[in-house]
Parts: C-alpha cells; structure tokens; sequence
C-alpha cells in the first residue's frame, strides 16, 4: 500500500504564487472590465419576439444592433423571428424579454389577467387599411352595406382594424358580407372575387399597384384612433429592470431615427438580415412604413399617447373584446 507523502506548507504555499506568476504573465496583467458597456462579458442579454419572418418593418432593430446601439446601451438582443400564435405566453415563460405587439393586443392580455406592458409605440398610426378597387362604387364607409369584404379572419389587426371602420360608418358585420380569404387579399380582389379586401397600409396596395391595378385605400387611423405596434415587457421585468428596459427602447428608438433620416442605409444594413430581399421591394414598403412610424409629428418617435389608449380603450369595450370601465393607466409605461 503506498502511502501519501506530506509536503510543507511553505512549500505548497511558493508552488502556488509561482503558478500564479506564470498564468499571469501568460493572460496578460489586465483584468476584464465590469463597467465597460463595449465589452461583450458585461452585455446583458435580452431578446425581443418579432412575431413575424425577417422584414424590412423590422428595421430599426435590425440597424440598431448592426450600428451598434445595443451594444453600446450594455445589451446584447437577440431577434428572435418566426411566425408565432402566442407572444405573450412565450414572453411569460421566459423566452423573451420584450415582444413586438399591438395596444389592442395588450388590452386584451391585461383583461385576461396577463401582466404585460407597453413601454414604447413605434408604429404611430395602425397600419391597416380597407382596399378597394379605383373605380369602385364604395366612396364613403357607409357605401360598404351590402358589400363583400375579403379578410384574413376573425383575428388580428386586420379585423380589429375592420370592425373599427365599420363602427365609425354606424355599420356591423351584419350589415356587410365577410369572407375569410386568409392572406389571399391581393389575388381575391384584383379577381373580383370580393369588393373590397382589408389589408396593411404598407403591404398589400403596394402590391397591387405593382400588378397594375389602382386602388384607393381607407386608412383605420384616419378614422378610430387605435395603439399599434410597440415594444411590450412584462410588469415584473419592467418594476426589477427599468434601466434595461430602458436602454432597450433608447437604442432601438436610436435605430428608428437613423432608418428614417436614411432609407438607403437601413435598407443596405438590413439585407443581411431578410434572406433573399428583393430591394425594390422592401425600398417600397420602407418608404410607406416611415410615415406610420413618423404619426402625426406632434409627438416624440415611440410615444405612448394616452388619449389614444383611452379612445381605444372605450372602442374596443364596445366591441366586448374587453370589459367596460377597463384601466388602461398600468398598460403603458413611459421609460
């Protein structure tokens, strides 16, 4: 049996410090830094749900990670893209730290018991629009009784888009002929199968256009204020890490105003992003995104505009999508 041999202590001890020595010298004498926010062991990482394939309409995110404002905010994000039926709940699980959603969208949660946030409106008009043929007997809103409106279904932005301009005609789903054409908008009305079709401001008039067929277009916004698109947390992280939060939205919002002052250069950052981007055409929606991003002008990029939470609040409680009376002051947050 061998036996263990003991050695001094002093011994061990200088063994120790010369092993020490030599690490050092290998690594170098300089130690990482905690506090730099360009230095990728100190980034915090975060991930936002887009919800969607890759899109020129994600481009401020895409430009704000490519210039680096993420990095330098002390972020590293992951976009996390694919075509998903329940952002929050994956939001809720942990999955992301941020998803891109509507107002709409993030009442309803809220009337659900769901603890989710807005924290930054990017797109400041609702970006969908009733479509209809140039030379169609539909004039007004009220010309749609009797009509036959092609839309996706009864869900997302587009029927909530939809029901809003019903509502401001004094019209109900009763009063017109809805057909489910799924995302067949384009086809369905450049066919004549339906008179009208409800589709995304920046999306689906542009491609008609490209066919040759002149449309003429009925904007939501011009009608029923209502909260699109924005960056939603959840109340836990926004109450345990503001200043994340925080320096997600600035950066973004950075990115956002870069996109806008220069087109060209968001659309060249963002080719790496959106495998297979047709220029031309992604050129074409940039340039019909940047005015819903831009509103009105009268408020700041990303502004939650209370009035319009309110008036969206009251409109969609009678609609019985949510309770009357809802509280809407805990559904955004300014940051």
């Amino acid at each position: 049996m061998q036996t263990r041999q003991h050695v001094p202590f002093s011994l061990m001890l200088i063994s120790l410090l010369l092993l020490v020595s030599m690490l050092l010298a290998a690594c170098g004498t300089s130690t990482p830094s905690t506090t730099s926010g360009n230095n990728s062991g100190s980034l915090t990482n975060v991930s936002i749900g887009l919800g969607y394939i890759p899109d020129i309409q994600f481009a401020p995110f895409y430009v704000a990670k490519e210039k680096g404002y993420y990095k330098a905010a002390g972020l590293n994000v992951t976009l996390n893209h694919g075509i998903v039926t329940d952002l929050f709940g994956e939001m809720l699980s942990g999955k992301d730290t941020f998803v891109f959603a509507t107002g709409d969208e993030t009442l309803v949660a809220r009337s659900k018991n769901l603890p989710v946030v807005s924290v930054s409106t990017l797109y400041q008009r609702y970006p969908v629009s009733l479509i209809v043929p140039a030379d169609s007997p539909i004039k007004t809103l009220a010309d749609l009784r009797g009509h036959t409106i092609g839309e996706p279904g009864p869900f997302g932005s587009t029927y909530i888009g939809l029901l809003a301009l019903l509502h401001q005609a004094g019209l109900t789903p009763n009063d017109v002929r809805l057909q489910s054409i799924g995302f067949t908008q384009v086809n369905a009305l450049k066919q004549g199968r339906v008179d009208a079709v409800v589709g995304y401001t920046n999306n689906e008039p542009l491609q008609l256009r490209r066919l040759g067929m002149q449309v003429r277009t009925f904007d939501v916004s011009d009608y029923q204020p209502l909260i699109s698109n924005g960056i939603v947390t959840t109340q836990q992280t926004l109450n345990s890490q503001s200043s994340v939060v925080r320096a997600f939205v600035q950066a973004t919002l950075k990115g956002l105003n870069d996109v806008i002052a220069n087109p060209s250069e968001a659309l060249q950052l963002s080719q790496s992003y959106i495998p297979g981007m047709n220029t031309a055409t992604a050129k074409d929606e940039l340039l019909a995104t940047i005015p819903i991003w831009k509103g009105d002008g009268h408020h700041p990029l990303g502004y939650n505009n209370s009035s319009t939470w309110q008036s969206m609040a009251q409109f969609l409680s009678g609609q019985n999508l949510i309770p009357a009376n809802t509280d809407v002051s805990k559904a955004f947050a300014s940051v």
